[in-house]
């Protein structure tokens, strides 16, 4: 009787780290697509709400890097020619993916706690 208990055991001891890796593979790519769906979209105050639902569905349905990068490429287009046919201006180059706060020179500005200049308070 003991025989098929510890069979069973060990199959399971087996299969745990198995459903493991895949639930850590699908938490990555659940986080992965909640990002995207919160990216800035570059131009958005150009484009209405149901415009941004379909860029993002657009995202999220793209299946490599390569395909998301040539919708943000295309997209950063029309939206600049919006821009300039309202007269108005973008930046030049879309935001940095997730939105970030980085500048062209690799700095972090407008960012973080504390008090600057190394004052303790």
């Amino acid at each position: 009787m003991k025989k098929p208990v510890i069979a069973v055991a060990l199959a399971c001891s087996f299969l745990l780290p198995t459903g493991l890796v895949l639930a850590a593979e699908q938490e990555q790519e659940r986080e992965r697509i909640q990002a995207e769906e919160h990216e800035q979209i570059y131009g958005s105050q150009l484009m209405t709400e149901q415009e941004r639902n379909k860029y993002r569905a657009r995202i999220r349905a793209a299946k490599t890097q390569e395909e998301r990068q040539e919708i943000r490429m295309q997209h950063h287009e029309q939206m600049r020619l919006r821009a300039q046919e309202q007269g108005l201006s973008l930046p030049e180059t879309p935001p940095l993916k997730g939105g970030g706060v980085m500048q062209g020179d690799g700095t972090m500005r407008g960012s973080g706690m504390g008090g600057g200049k190394g004052k303790n308070r």
